[in-house]
């Protein structure tokens, strides 16, 4: 072994080791909290003498972990203040409703002090309206729940149960199921936001073709199993769900070829 080699063989196991050292000693999440003009932090203790069911469920979560930074300080054991803001006047005032206490449920900003990317998100042509406030990250999530999602169980047979809460009409159960549907929203949706109309992952039918494709040859596209068809000719008029064909995308009662 020369010398280079051996020198650039010493740097990448330093790297490494300084990689693992740096992963080991970070165990939470470090945030910098909502501020609240003169309010101080009291911890979850405090916040539990009037919330004790949710500080006790909320102390399993993932939120729970966070450490706030404060005077360039980590202050450990603050969860509920991490998304609330400093609690000292809230619970000088007594509680009540709003009083000196940040509330993510009505302004989302407090989300995305951490959730950087899913701001931009909705930011996007297409996108759930959080930011315009007709609905809020409480709307599909709950912040004080072991489980993220506002779902009563993580079984796959409930998968769209988030989604069903607004989009009844398409999640309910059909005669002929789109299996797509089936496994979840996600499959088709961008839950934040997307470029593409309806929140799609994909555009008009490069989104279907994902799936529903057989190439037999480069100018021929099968559609289908053991019957499959020759399809170029009919997407030349539009999209799979916009052509009047496969317009019951979510499922139909009546033709198993998703259709009306």
């Amino acid at each position: 072994m020369n010398r280079k080699t051996s020198i650039i063989l010493g740097i990448g196991v330093c790297a490494a080791l300084a990689l693992a050292i740096s992963c080991a000693t970070i165990d939470r999440v470090v945030v910098v909290p909502p501020m609240i003009a003169g309010a101080k932090y009291v911890g979850m203790d405090a916040c539990a003498a009037c919330h004790e069911k949710t500080v006790k469920n909320f102390k399993h979560t993932l939120h729970a972990r966070m450490q706030i930074v404060a005077d360039e300080k980590r202050v450990p054991g603050q969860g509920c203040e991490g998304c609330h803001g400093p609690g000292s006047l809230h619970v000088d005032a007594g509680g009540g409703k709003g009083k000196f206490i940040v509330n993510p449920g009505k302004n989302p900003e407090a989300c995305f002090q951490c959730h950087i990317d899913k701001q931009a998100e909705f930011s996007l042509p297409s996108h759930h309206p959080v930011k315009e406030g007709r609905m809020s990250c409480n709307s599909c999530h709950d912040p004080h729940g072991e489980n993220i999602f506002r779902t009563k169980s993580l079984s796959i047979t409930r998968a769209n149960d988030v989604c069903a809460q607004c989009h009844r009409s398409q999640t309910r159960p059909h005669v002929f199921a789109h299996e797509a549907v089936r496994e979840g929203c996600q499959n088709c949706h961008q839950v934040h936001g997307s470029i593409n109309p309806k929140m799609l992952t994909e555009r008009d039918n490069t989104l279907c073709l994902k799936c529903h494709v057989t190439l037999s040859s480069p100018k021929k596209i099968m559609i289908g199993g053991i019957n499959a068809e020759d399809h170029v000719s009919r997407m030349r008029n539009g999209s799979c769900f916009s052509a009047g064909c496969h317009t019951a995308v979510h499922g139909s009662n009546f033709n198993n070829h998703l259709r009306y």
